[in-house]
């Protein structure tokens, strides 16, 4: 596998956007020749240019929340993408005190996440929106097809398991939120959830599935002692952090060995 198909997103669109050479963990298979956010256009020499546009867009649109005054020095980080986006997106409240739909909870998670990842409020946002948007758009059917595969999968991978949770009546009651809608935001640490997220912004969000279900492995001693359903997910919300990079791991490779190598299916 050559250098170029090892790149994580950040490192493609850190190059993208003219900075090279930056320190980053590498993972796999990751957008190659192409930006498929679309955060940016197919021709290099014009990217410095669009950048600028973003960041002029980016600011004009912190002002005019400022004008109406959804947002103040105070404000936290993620809650500032958010109503840049419900902004754009036509979707701002009334009021800033409105409470918060569900799907403005996946996107702080999502913001939150990606913050980790990047040094620059203007990239955090832009990524964070287009992902965002590629979840809502591209993935809508898909995502909502989820756990039902992950029930297929685990079935395939230990049927005993899979009786247990029926037994305690967990399937149902399974974090699919957070594993599916929030792509595991707030589930795994960063170094592990960007291996995850190239995937799916490469054109697969079965990965997910095998995540979950490589979850579901990892902790089947855990899992097996646990006799309802509140306490299986309960467990499975806050799962130790130290074993992510392995479950990554394996999870991939449970998904080369269900779909060969996918590369661009949903």
């Amino acid at each position: 596998m050559t250098e170029d198909s090892q790149r994580n997103f950040r490192s493609v669109y850190y190059e993208k956007v003219g900075f090279r050479g930056v320190e980053e963990k590498k993972s796999l298979e990751i957008l190659l020749k192409d930006d498929r956010l679309g955060i940016l256009p197919p021709h290099h020499d014009s990217h410095s240019l669009v950048m600028s546009y973003r960041k002029g867009q980016y600011l004009d649109i912190l002002r005019a929340l400022r004008v109406v005054h959804f947002i103040s020095d105070t404000t936290p980080q993620v809650e500032l993408y958010l109503r840049m986006y419900q902004l754009e997106s036509g979707k701002l409240p009334r009021s800033p005190s409105f409470p918060l739909e569900p799907e403005d909870e996946v996107f702080l998670a999502i913001a939150k996440a990606m913050e980790e990842m990047m040094e620059d409020s203007v990239d955090c946002y832009w990524l964070t929106r287009c992902f965002v948007n590629q979840l809502n758009r591209k993935y809508r059917d898909s995502l909502r097809q989820l756990p039902r595969a992950f029930e297929q999968y685990l079935l395939l991978e230990d049927s005993r398991l899979l009786s247990h949770l029926k037994m305690c009546s967990a399937v149902s009651k399974l974090p699919y939120g957070l594993w599916f809608k929030k792509c595991f935001a707030g589930c795994l640490p960063e170094s592990s959830l960007q291996r995850v997220w190239d995937k799916v912004i490469s054109g697969s969000c079965k990965i997910l599935v095998f995540v979950a279900v490589e979850i579901l492995l990892t902790f089947k001693i855990k899992v097996m002692a646990l006799n309802n359903s509140e306490k299986i997910t309960k467990f499975l919300e806050n799962i130790p952090q130290d074993s992510s990079d392995a479950i990554v791991s394996k999870a991939i490779d449970l998904w080369h060995k269900h779909c060969g190598t996918p590369v661009h299916s949903a």
